[in-house]
């Protein structure tokens, strides 16, 4: 039987803030998978098209789109204006990027949202983008910070590799490396199985693309081909072979590879709507945003987040922790989503339920973001959409949606 509270945000308004289309590509390997060779402001185009043309909406109706972007190149507006132009959105369609790290797709979904149930506008697009084969490394990095601001502790703590907050979390609250390789084993092992179910199939959209790569005599080929799948998912993961993996950070530590995110590429997008627009213009409902929030921690520790991002978030819904029927927490690494479900008491039945980052990748602009079309196929639910930031800039958003 639902709560009050529940059957309150499952109840249908007019001025709901509704979902009519998600859309995502496939998440792919930086620098060895399919879109190694694709600029970002191509992927984000092609998830901007599908967005509105798959609900055969007009693009003039589109009043904003808001991108989810960490590694910007040229300052990041540049690129995702000339995306959504060469969707087809007209030049009278506002846009800006954000930059919130990890939780930067996230984020331009609640300022989409925000501005609906605001009256700003009636439609928009929350949407993410990221290239790390592009973006990702050293060259990213200003050359210098300021000495003085770095005479502050926690100041110069988001200078942390985020290898390192992972080993600061596992050993300030005793996560296990026996307990991070059997979650992360768990995320390979659900994901491989949605996968092979083709739940995925159909919130990925097939892209196809030019690849690069050398000849036997070294000269550079052109191959086209079509990404449409998660390239980063492998078969047979388990928590024994997961334990032959040496750590990545520290001689003793208990991060490596295998139960950290994986480098990715990829974009999505989400189509806002007020729901009694939609309906007058005919299109469907796949969900409703209900509320967003954030909340900072240590930088030391950032991926501690969303044990804290999620009770402000049930507060301020009045819900309670058995209200949600599935919880999405980023899996940025082993460590901080086991310490997350455990400090909160939710059942890993009910985490990540088709794997997560650690299986399917972590495309930093738009993580999360992607996470939400293969739900509807679940029926009526409660979802709790959590990310943290990189960098350790300590946000964390925490984005709840009914689906309808």
């Amino acid at each position: 039987m639902s709560s009050p509270a529940k059957s309150a945000i499952l109840a249908k308004r007019p001025d709901d803030v509704v979902i009519v289309s998600a859309i995502r590509t496939a998440i792919t390997k930086a620098r060895k998978g399919g879109f190694k060779d694709t600029h970002p402001e191509l992927l984000l185009s092609h998830v901007l098209r599908a967005a509105y043309s798959s609900v055969r909406l007009d693009p003039k109706l589109i009043e904003d789109i808001s991108v989810g972007n960490v590694l910007p190149a040229g300052g990041g507006a540049n690129a995702a204006r000339m995306a959504a132009l060469h969707a087809g959105i007209p030049d009278t369609t506002s846009l800006n990027t954000v930059n919130r790290q990890c939780s930067s797709g996230l984020t331009s979904v609640n300022q989409i949202a925000n501005q609906i149930r605001a009256g700003e506008i009636d439609i928009g697009i929350g949407a993410g983008v990221e290239s790390m084969t592009m973006g990702y490394g050293p060259s990213s990095m200003p050359s210098s910070f300021s000495p003085e601001v770095l005479t502050d502790r926690s100041a110069e703590d988001c200078l942390l590799p985020m290898g390192l907050t992972s080993e600061a979390v596992s050993s300030t609250f005793s996560i296990s490396r026996d307990s991070q390789d059997a979650f992360a084993a768990r995320s390979f092992q659900k994901a491989s199985a949605a996968q092979k179910a083709g739940k995925f199939s159909a919130e990925i959209l097939p892209v196809k693309v030019t690849v690069l790569s050398k000849s036997k005599n070294g000269e550079e080929e052109e191959r086209e081909v079509l990404v449409d799948s998660d390239d980063g998912i492998r078969e047979g993961v388990t928590k024994e072979s997961l334990a032959k993996l040496k750590p990545a950070f520290t001689k003793d530590g208990t991060t490596h590879a295998g139960n950290a995110s994986q480098v990715s590429d990829g974009a999505a997008a989400v189509l806002l709507a007020r729901r009694d627009v939609a309906e007058r213009l005919g299109l469907p409902v796949r969900g409703k945003f209900v509320f967003a929030a954030t909340v900072g921690v240590p930088p030391k520790i950032m991926g501690v987040g969303p044990a804290y991002a999620i009770p402000k978030v049930l507060q301020k819904t009045g819900l309670s922790l058995t209200d949600i029927d599935f919880f999405e927490i980023n899996e940025a690494f082993a460590s901080q989503a086991v310490y997350c479900v455990e400090k909160l008491g939710i059942p890993y039945d009910k985490v990540n339920i088709h794997g997560g980052a650690i299986a399917i990748g972590h495309p930093l602009g738009c993580s999360e973001c992607f996470f939400w079309p293969s739900f509807r196929l679940l029926g009526p639910s409660v979802v709790l959409f959590t990310s943290l930031t990189t960098l350790a800039l300590s946000f964390l958003s925490s984005f709840l949606s009914s689906l309808l």
